[in-house]
């Protein structure tokens, strides 16, 4: 929990410093509908309408720096660097997960269109996780070559960083408002530490129990995101 806080102090400071500066800047900020595709994953939707990005300052003409955040509701995110195991399919989730971007953005306006090449690094932090029992006791079973497997984990989620590319292309309806089409591919991972016990045999038994402790693992946040938003401010 105390991650989790001072993640969030860190993030609000970002926000509000950027956003500051962008009152002598002139800079959109955008409200957008997301959908998030992560790589050995279940598809994921934004809880809305906590999904604000765009806040920034212009850097120069064609330039920009933009932050924001988007709180997704993940159905799936899988968990990789497990020892002694591992799946094609999520073994985390549900959980919430808040994920903050810090991107600069090469801009090519048009009167009224706009294209934009993004990248940068951002932060993720998830929370009131669970871990997907069915998945993993199921690739604890191909693992071992096992006929009934049954695991009990603890984890501790971490805060992840990594780093992102994408586009985005803008239809500007006015000068003070537009729709956007935008593609990011985000590649990260955050520590989980799972640790805690399996049990699990053949059919014929006997049944063994296995102490584990795996402090590499991670939450694997690679993936796809594709949002519709639309954009308020002056260009």
């Amino acid at each position: 929990m105390m991650k989790f806080k001072s993640f969030k102090r860190y993030i609000i400071i970002i926000i509000l410093l950027i956003a500051g500066i962008s009152q002598s800047n002139a800079q959109e900020v955008g409200l957008s509908f997301s959908y998030f595709v992560p790589k050995n994953g279940y598809v994921s939707t934004p809880v809305s309408p906590f999904s604000i990005r765009g806040i920034g300052v212009d850097v120069g003409r064609f330039f920009a720096l933009q932050t924001g955040f988007s709180l997704y509701r993940m159905a799936g995110l899988n968990i990789i660097d497990i020892d002694d195991f591992e799946s094609k399919e999520p073994l985390l989730g549900p959980n919430f997960t808040i994920m903050i971007p810090l991107e600069l953005v090469l801009e090519f306006e048009g009167n009224v269109q706009e294209f934009r090449i993004k990248g940068g690094g951002f932060g993720f932090y998830g929370f009131a996780n669970k871990l997907n029992y069915g998945n993993i006791d199921k690739a604890i079973r191909e693992a071992e070559g096992w006929v009934v497997a049954n695991a009990n984990f603890d984890h501790d989620h971490g805060i992840g960083l990594g780093f992102f590319f994408g586009a985005e292309y803008v239809v500007r309806v006015t000068r003070q408002w537009g729709l956007s089409l935008e593609g990011n591919y985000f590649i990260g991972d955050a520590d989980i530490g799972l640790n805690g016990t399996y049990t699990g045999g053949p059919m014929a038994g006997p049944l063994e129990t296995r102490t584990v402790d795996y402090p590499d693992s991670k939450v694997d946040f690679t993936g796809l995101e594709i949002s519709i938003g639309i954009l308020f401010g002056t260009n």
